[in-house]
């Protein structure tokens, strides 16, 4: 009897881990959704197949059957392939059938690689029916007055399609905007003319095409905000001032260094030449009695000598002002 009992036991539970099994690999509910959709399968090749291929059915059979409702034919095995290759099934027969009824040019093969791509293939289409605003940051410019001006743009942008795959994206839209705003502020005269029409900025910003080699297309450019920023070239002309300030004053020391090098030397060039005039004034006594020795020189020139001497002492007494001592009023009132 527990014999019978444990071969029941073992026995319900294999036909349960078949009916598992069986269930797990023919998922009968999923065939039998399908079937009243419209979407034929066949359980063993397609369904059984998706198990053993490890592809979600439910993944691949739901998005048949929002394909077919929606009038459209896809093939099951490009949804398995493009599931395989790490894509979004749904995503992309979503925006497949938003595609179609928005009348759009957009087949599976397209779409499949804009989604293996790393882009939002529906966020895409979406873009393409309604236009997306994008807004740039703060953007700073000087005009040639040199007044800063800043400004804020905000760009209609609709996602094109034919370049989703390789076109680059929002990121290079509002830095070409960008440089376009500062291109053109820069160009202007006078930061009053900016101010004055403002939608200049966006008209010839527009002309240039900045949306070549984009995913996006640009519909229009608009100018949100326009503020007067800082005197820039004050500022640039009080800095060259103090620079300038600085090279002449730097120029003066090296002028003022110079002119004391210049008088150190000829202090001592003056110095030398009194010390060689002492050491000659030292040999003319030599020199006299030499003189005197030899012969060349007579009593009598000697007096003449000292007499002209004497001369020129008294000459030079002469024409020297007399040192004048100040006077003091006690003195005066004393005497």
């Amino acid at each position: 009897m527990d014999v019978a009992t444990g071969l029941s036991v073992v026995i319900i539970f294999a036909v349960l881990v078949f009916l598992a099994i069986l269930i797990y690999f023919v998922p009968i509910g999923l065939f039998i959704t399908a079937y009243f959709s419209g979407v034929k399968l066949r359980i063993f090749r397609d369904l059984v197949g998706m198990r053993l291929r490890k592809v979600s059915p439910y993944i691949i059979v739901r998005s048949l059957i929002s394909a077919t409702k929606a009038g459209l034919d896809l093939d099951t095995s490009l949804l398995e392939a493009h599931y395989l290759a790490g894509g979004n099934v749904p995503k992309v027969v979503n925006a497949l059938i938003s595609a179609n009824k928005a009348n759009l040019n957009l087949d599976f093969q397209k779409a499949s690689a804009i989604d293996l791509a790393g882009r939002d293939v529906l966020e895409a289409v979406k873009m393409s029916v309604i236009p997306k605003v994008i807004e740039t940051p703060l953007v700073a410019a000087m005009a040639k007055d040199g007044i800063q001006l800043k400004a804020i743009a905000r760009i209609t942008v609709r996602a094109n399609i034919e370049r989703l795959v390789g076109g680059a994206g929002e990121a290079t839209i509002l830095a070409r905007v960008g440089e376009g705003i500062v291109s053109t502020i820069g160009s202007s005269h006078s930061h009053k003319e900016v101010l004055e029409n403002p939608d200049n900025i966006s008209k010839v910003v527009l002309k240039k095409g900045l949306d070549a080699g984009t995913a996006f297309e640009i519909l229009s450019i608009d100018i949100a905000d326009v503020d007067v920023g800082t005197n820039i070239g004050a500022i640039l002309q009080a800095d060259q001032a103090e620079a300038d300030l600085k090279v002449a004053r730097a120029k003066a020391e090296e002028r003022r260094a110079a002119a004391i090098a210049t008088e150190q030397e000829m202090k001592a060039e003056v110095a030398r030449m009194r010390a060689k005039v002492i050491e000659a004034e030292a040999e003319i006594p030599k020199a006299i009695a030499e003189a005197f020795r030899s012969g060349n020189l007579g009593i009598m020139d000697y007096y003449k000598l000292k007499n002209i001497q004497a001369d020129t002492d008294m000459r030079n007494a002469v024409a020297k002002p007399p040192e004048t001592k100040p006077t003091n009023p006690q003195d005066k009132k004393n005497g």
